[in-house]
């Protein structure tokens, strides 16, 4: 069956390539825009986001507008076939803006207001800001919704930060009257009477403060909630306008590396697609493994951004062409290292390949970020033709445009959870790891070349064979049911330690651990233990388990004593008083089954765990063959073709044994197998017949 999306733009039904184009910085050099569109051609680059801090130059004082420059770009692109993504440009306010009204700089958790600068230093719930913010993004809309560069709006850039003043504290109280109706309510689902903390008036509740209240675990938690959800209501109030004027013009807003602050799930319905900003800090080899562990994980956000989307392709709107400025180290990407992350992103379903920058900014905090167009303004540099050399591979791709990634397998990775895990004081403070928890997990299942969305709680669970669900610590009302009947239907589900221990309000189910899990798992958490970094246990396979797995595998940092409730224990603890119980399980229910694992294994046992379990289950690999260590493999599917990325991270030469199918490499035409050798940092694009 054919399942292919449409592209993102219609204008421009191929991979986007590109960069962030900031032309109001070079008004003062109009030959510079001219020089710009040649090397653009030269480079293979396609489209431009155009405008992401430019509001000093759109609105140099206030009410009065000059488009005159953006009118020269946009039409001098239109004139030379390149397109543009228009940001509103509320990332940054003039400095005008900032001493007139200073309600709209943002105050600190410390109560104290902000002084002008920096990006997102602004309030969302400011009247001002939010009328100066639709004032101006209606008169972009009315001059650039129909121009024929335009292919879709980029809303600000990297939403993030918080604000306490007044307008936010009253914005923060409406919230919680709108959630709970009643303070008796509020003071239940907080359990404020520890420590006599009762609201008796709504004009008491304050946001979190190092100075005031921050151990209500509760109110921590629907603060946070809040921040997203007047994020959210911010970046709507953005879109409104836009929509009004063009409603065809695909919005996006770009995100960053896993960012904590925001609940991403929450902007799935708001953006017609995803976009977010990826900056790995290739080769450290100082940290044995890096590069692989580095791999997993930004696969890993690859996969979270377009499951957002259910698994529509997404944008990787920033890359570094080279390196960056911000980081503690920032190194150059060695021969190959650009085509490989590019392509990575490609093969875990975007459709576009974008940078931070186009050229090279001559002051400020980014004048030393990498570009494609360096300091010295030409294209003869090293970056340059690493572009340049994407941009002509990309070319070679058009046909993978909108397919889709074929994942059996889901992670469970939850904003939520993850702040109630990292605020429930429990019992390994020191750091309980949860997304190196989640990323153990993942890293198992990539390694192999098995496909796998990464989902919230709330994810449709029936589509998959196998739903992995790391920490699930908060289980919201309804989700351990679904789990439940999942699992009933025949699907497998695997559990870990630290789980169904609070519901949606941080407080602990009554009745045992893991609460709505336990019938799922059939097992009880009678305690958790954390240990210090030095601390170790171990898992012992019981002999002829149901998996087949044997040997013995090291634990640390957390061990639970479980009690089995009709499941059958696959290994047990090899150490401490505990010795001897129940460390691995297997429940079976209805015509699935559910894996328990009672505490925080070390490599290489989630290899062979999820070795066994994958073949249990016969879940598709993009390659039906071995794959060296550090390579993966990825598929992207239109139902009729099948595209396969083989991604050799493994820092050294490597030679791929392909499985006995017809491929094609894309990039030489030429046919591919039975065994194919990728470089250093090599990657390789084949096709083939789907099954």
């Amino acid at each position: 069956m054919t399942k292919r999306y449409a592209p993102i733009s219609s204008k421009l039904p191929v991979f986007m390539h590109g960069a962030d184009y900031n032309p109001d910085q070079w008004l003062d050099s109009p030959e510079v825009l001219e020089e710009d569109i040649r090397l653009m051609k030269l480079a293979g680059c396609n489209v431009m986001a155009v405008g992401i801090f430019a509001w000093a130059a759109l609105e140099p004082e206030e009410g009065r507008f000059a488009f005159g420059w953006l009118d020269r770009v946009l039409d001098r692109f239109a004139q030379e076939g390149i397109y543009a993504w228009l940001a509103t440009p509320s990332g940054a306010r003039p400095a005008w803006m900032s001493e007139k009204y200073p309600e709209v700089l943002r105050v600190g958790a410390n109560r104290v207001r902000n002084l002008h600068g920096a990006r997102h230093n602004h309030c969302y719930t400011s009247p001002v800001y939010r009328e100066k913010v639709a004032v101006m993004n209606r008169k972009l809309a009315e001059r650039y919704a129909n121009h024929p560069a335009v292919v879709g709006w980029h809303i600000s850039n990297e939403y993030g930060g918080e604000c306490h003043c007044d307008y936010c504290q009253e914005a923060f109280r409406g919230w919680l009257q709108n959630k709970y109706g009643s303070l008796d309510a509020l003071n239940k689902a907080w359990w404020t009477t520890f420590w006599s903390h009762t609201y008796t008036s709504w004009s008491q509740v304050e946001s979190p403060a190092p100075h005031g209240e921050s151990m209500v675990h509760g109110m921590n938690l629907d603060w946070k909630r809040f921040v997203t959800d007047q994020t959210v209501d911010f970046c709507k109030h953005e879109i409104a306008p836009l929509r009004e004027i063009n409603p065809d013009l695909p919005v996006t807003a770009n995100m960053m590396d896993l960012f904590e602050g925001l609940d991403y799930w929450k902007f799935a319905d708001v953006l017609d697609v995803i976009s977010w900003d990826a900056y790995p800090t290739w080769h450290d080899q100082g940290v044995e493994g890096n590069e692989g562990r580095l791999a997993a994980w930004f696969s890993m956000n690859h996969d979270i951004f377009r499951s957002l989307k259910g698994g529509r392709p997404f944008m990787l709107m920033e890359s570094t062409p080279s390196l960056t400025n911000w980081q503690g180290v920032s190194k150059m990407k060695r021969p190959g290292m650009h085509k490989l992350s590019s392509l990575q992103a490609v093969a875990h379903g975007s459709d576009t390949v974008q940078y931070f920058q186009w050229r090279k900014s001559r002051g400020s905090s980014e004048k030393f970020h990498g570009a494609v167009v360096d300091h010295v303004g030409h294209e003869h540099t090293r970056v340059f033709r690493d572009v340049a050399e994407l941009g002509a591979t990309l070319g070679k791709l058009t046909e993978v445009i909108g397919t889709s990634v074929p994942a059996e397998a889901a992670i469970i990775f939850d904003w939520e959870n993850r702040w109630a895990v990292k605020d429930a004081q429990g019992p390994r403070n020191m750091g309980i790891h949860y997304e190196e928890t989640v990323l153990q997990h993942y890293r198992a299942l990539w390694e192999k070349g098995v496909p796998a969305d990464v989902v919230s709680m709330d994810a449709d669970f029936s589509k998959y064979k196998l739903v992995i669900a790391p920490m699930l610590y908060m289980v919201r009302p309804g989700v351990g049911e679904r789990i439940e009947r999942f699992v009933e239907l025949g699907g497998t589900f695997v559990g870990t330690y630290w789980s169904g221990v609070v519901d949606e309000n941080d407080l602990c189910f009554l009745g045992g651990f893991p609460g709505p899990l336990r019938k799922t798992l059939g097992i009880w958490a009678e305690e958790a233990e954390g240990l210090y970094d030095h601390d170790r246990n171990g898992i012992a396979l019981s002999e002829g388990n149901a998996l087949g797995l044997s040997g013995t595998f090291e634990s640390h940092e957390l061990c639970e004593l479980i009690h089995l409730e009709g499941a059958e224990p696959l290994g047990v603890y090899t150490d401490d008083f505990y010795a001897g119980r129940p460390a691995l399980t297997v429940n079976k229910l209805g015509a699935g089954r559910a894996y328990y694992l009672a505490t925080r294994a070390k490599e290489p046992f989630y290899d062979a765990f999820y070795g066994a379990v994958a073949a249990e289950l016969e879940l598709a690999r993009a390659v039906e063959s071995e794959l060296p260590a550090g390579v993966t493999a990825q598929v992207r599917t239109d139902g009729e073709q099948d595209y396969v990325f083989l991604l050799n991270f493994s820092g050294k030469p490597q030679t791929v044994a392909l499985d006995n199918r017809a491929y094609t490499d894309m990039e030489t035409g030429a046919a591919a197998g039975p065994e194919l050798k990728l470089a250093t940092h090599g990657v390789a694009v084949l096709k083939r017949a789907a099954r």
